[in-house]
């Protein structure tokens, strides 16, 4: 039996502003601090030993995972800081108010490039890249629909996170609103159309518990 816990980072300042994100690397706010130690404790009365941890590249993500495993009493178990669970790119949305966004375009646009499955959004006309994915010989995207975004998390999921899991580990990912949205579709089975429905809260946690073939023996929503 093995315990697979999903934590979308607490909120941050782009959170607080409407911005669109992405991969901007931006800090949580104090309420956002505030929601991961919240998470942390709702876990650790859970009595879960965790066996690893994943999160992404980005520290809203990171710094959540560090505060959730202090709460747990877990600080000192291995974390993987894996680019593949990275927000979706929003390209050329980056940095833009989501509610003037949505005055200029309509809120029924803005609701396909944010929740649709498919859309792609604006891309960006030149490739960003930092230091950090350099360091990972990896180019930042130009943009990415959802979809996109799953083809980069599935290879970590198929030769990391599911084969552990298999072997009866407890592992804990705290990531991302799109990067915990599509593998919620993926576990569920959500379809494509039902995906525009998927809600992911920050510092909520969800934990799926799976037998060693990885058949799915409930799920809890904390």
């Amino acid at each position: 039996m093995s315990k697979l816990v999903l934590i979308r980072h607490g909120e941050s300042t782009a959170n607080r502003d409407n911005i669109f994100t992405g991969w901007s690397d931006v800090p949580l706010t104090e309420k956002g601090l505030a929601q991961a130690h919240v998470a942390g404790k709702q876990l650790l009365h859970s009595a879960i030993d965790f066996d690893i941890v994943y999160t992404s590249v980005l520290q809203r993500a990171i710094i959540s995972s560090y505060i959730i495993l202090d709460e747990i009493g877990q600080a000192w178990l291995p974390l993987v800081k894996s680019w593949r669970l990275n927000e979706r790119h929003y390209g050329a949305l980056r940095g833009l108010n989501k509610a003037a966004t949505a005055k200029k375009y309509g809120d029924h646009q803005v609701k396909e490039w944010r929740r649709s499955y498919t859309t792609v959004p604006p891309l960006l006309k030149t490739t960003e890249s930092s230091r950090a994915y350099q360091a990972f010989a990896v180019t930042e995207p130009l943009g990415e629909s959802a979809e996109m975004s799953w083809q980069r998390v599935k290879p970590l999921w198929e030769d990391k996170i599911a084969p552990q899991l298999r072997d009866e580990k407890n592992v804990l990912i705290v990531a991302h609103g799109s990067s915990i949205r599509v593998l919620l579709k993926f576990l569920d089975k959500i379809s494509d159309d039902d995906f525009m429905k998927v809600e992911v809260g920050n510092g909520e946690p969800i934990i799926y518990h799976f037998d060693q073939h990885l058949q799915l023996l409930s799920k809890t929503n904390l």
